[in-house]
Order: C-alpha cells, then sequence, then structure tokens
C-alpha cells in the first residue's frame, strides 16, 4: 500500500445508532492492490467494504470494488447506498439527485430522495429478475432448523437473482423465522448444486406494526453468518412478491424488518411495481454516518 487512504463507517438502513448494517469505505484507493482490498475487508470483518478507486469519473460513474471478509462480489445492495452516501457528502460535498455505481455487475444508479416526513432516503434501482427452478422444500427445512410445516405451502421456494441471486423460502410465521438455526453441513451439501447460495427467509408477520414482512439473510459462502440488512436480496424477494402477488397486487410500497437476531435492527423500503415481464424495483433506506478515519 502506498500512502495512507481515508476510509468512513456507516450503518446502511439504520435508524439510529448501533443499527443497520455496518459498511467500512474507502475513497481513492487505487493505491491498493486487489490482495490488500481483500486483506482489509477480513480485518474490517464487516459484511462488506467498499473501495472507491478514484473521486474522478468515468462513464459519468465512480468506479467501486466490494468485498465481503472471504472474496469480491459483482454486486451488494448495501454497499451500493453507503458507498452512494460516501460519495455525495465526503466527495461531492453538494444535494444531487443521483449518484452512479460502476460495479462489476454493471452500471448502477442510486437516486436520493427527500421524503415525505423529512428523511433522506438513498434508492438502488435494481437489474430486471430472473427466475429458476424452485428448489426442494424438504432440504431446504432441514437446512433451515425449522419444521417442514413451517414453510408456507401456498408459495414456492424460488431462486431469483436482480444481480445477485438469492433462494427466496417464504415462511407462516415469525416464530418459525425467529427459531432458524442454519444446519451448515447440510448447507454446504445444498449448494454445490445450487446457482443461488444465498437463503432469504421471510414471514408475513413482522417485528413492529410499521412493517410489513420480517426478513433473515444468510450468505455463510460469502464468509457472513448471517447479514443485518440485504438490498441485493431484498430486492429478490420485491420481484417474488410481485411475481406471486403476494400481497394482491402489481404493485408494493412496504418497509421490510431485519437484522433483530443479530442486534444490528434495520428498516428497508421496497417499492416496485410489474408490468408483464418487467418489473422496476428500488430498495431504499437511511444511511447513518458512524465513523471516519485513516488505514496507514
Amino acid at each position: 500500500m502506498k500512502g495512507k487512504v481515508k476510509f468512513y463507517f456507516t450503518g446502511v438502513f439504520g435508524y439510529g445508532r448501533y443499527s443497520g448494517n455496518q459498511l467500512a469505505t474507502f475513497i481513492n484507493a487505487d493505491t491498493l492492490e486487489e490482495g490488500e482490498m481483500q486483506k482489509i475487508a477480513r480485518e474490517i470483518n464487516f459484511s462488506e467494504t467498499t473501495f472507491i478507486l478514484s473521486d474522478a469519473k468515468r462513464n459519468n460513474g465512480y468506479d467501486v470494488r466490494i468485498f465481503t471478509p472471504s472474496s469480491e462480489v459483482d454486486f451488494a445492495g448495501h454497499p451500493a447506498l453507503g458507498t452512494a452516501f460516501v460519495i455525495q457528502k465526503y466527495l461531492l460535498q453538494k444535494d444531487v439527485d443521483e449518484i452512479l455505481l460502476n460495479l462489476k455487475v454493471g452500471q448502477i444508479p442510486v437516486r436520493i430522495s427527500q421524503e415525505k416526513d423529512g428523511e433522506t432516503l438513498y434508492w438502488m434501482k435494481q437489474m430486471n429478475p430472473t427466475f429458476t427452478t424452485p428448489s426442494n422444500p424438504k432440504a431446504l427445512s432441514q437446512i433451515l432448523g425449522v419444521q417442514k410445516n413451517d414453510i408456507d405451502n401456498r408459495y414456492p421456494i424460488e431462486e431469483i437473482s436482480t444481480g445477485l441471486p438469492h433462494i427466496i423460502i417464504p415462511l407462516k410465521s415469525l416464530s418459525a423465522l425467529k427459531k432458524i438455526r442454519i444446519n451448515i453441513m447440510k448447507y454446504e451439501e445444498y449448494i454445490h448444486s445450487s446457482k443461488a447460495k444465498i437463503i432469504l427467509a421471510f414471514s408475513r408477520e413482522s417485528y413492529s406494526a410499521d412493517q410489513q414482512l420480517a426478513v433473515r439473510v444468510f450468505p455463510i459462502s460469502l464468509g457472513i453468518p448471517e447479514d443485518a440488512a440485504t438490498g441485493s436480496g431484498n430486492g429478490c424477494l420485491a420481484a417474488y412478491l410481485l411475481k406471486y402477488r403476494y400481497f394482491e397486487t402489481d404493485k408494493i410500497d412496504i418497509v421490510v424488518g431485519q437484522g433483530y437476531e443479530i442486534g444490528r435492527p434495520s428498516l428497508l423500503h421496497l417499492r416496485a411495481m410489474r408490468k408483464g415481464d418487467e418489473y422496476t424495483i428500488e430498495v431504499g433506506g437511511r444511511v447513518i454516518p458512524i465513523a471516519e478515519g485513516t488505514w496507514s
């Protein structure tokens, strides 16, 4: 590493101190080698760490790389929002309506809006979803450590991607969601034959009255036992809700709770609509500044 590099910690999808999904973002990180980035991400050990390579734009966007503690990923939700916040607040130092991020999956826009309640929300538009063959409910109930009848069989289990594939599993109750204990051996056996390796389970029963769904996400293959708030996964969930008309509508505007079981309660806003095979999906939330420093 040549010289010192500035970094910022944020809580994405948070609503106060010690909430949301933690993110470390490094600016002007083009002096770092790929191996150094991976070591830094492992050292910090947040679910993701992002590196803004330069404060100069390319194709009107900013080049960004995303690392989990174990590997680099092409796309992720909360890192996109938190990185856009850092660009706006610390690089641009002015209000803008949109920031474009050049990720490995392609160019991703992050929209910034002032809501009616006065909150500033960061919104990420996701790619049109792809759907693959539903998975085996029996195997997945064993992976989750729940009973087969805890899975809501009115809806299928499905593998969906809006940039990062997830296995979407509907459960009947919040109590079923809370009792999940991943069987690592069965999980590792399962993912060898599955393109989607991240599990998202949800229930209609929520953690509080201002939420419409409760969610837990397990990106174990990425070195993360459980995620506090997952923008990419909730984008897949939004596509699922529309495809199967979970709320009996082709348009949703809901709030999802996640991260409660690991002490990082988070709120994610899902706004999406469907017209035929075309989906418009946005996942949004607040970004809370936590700390800043210099990596030397």
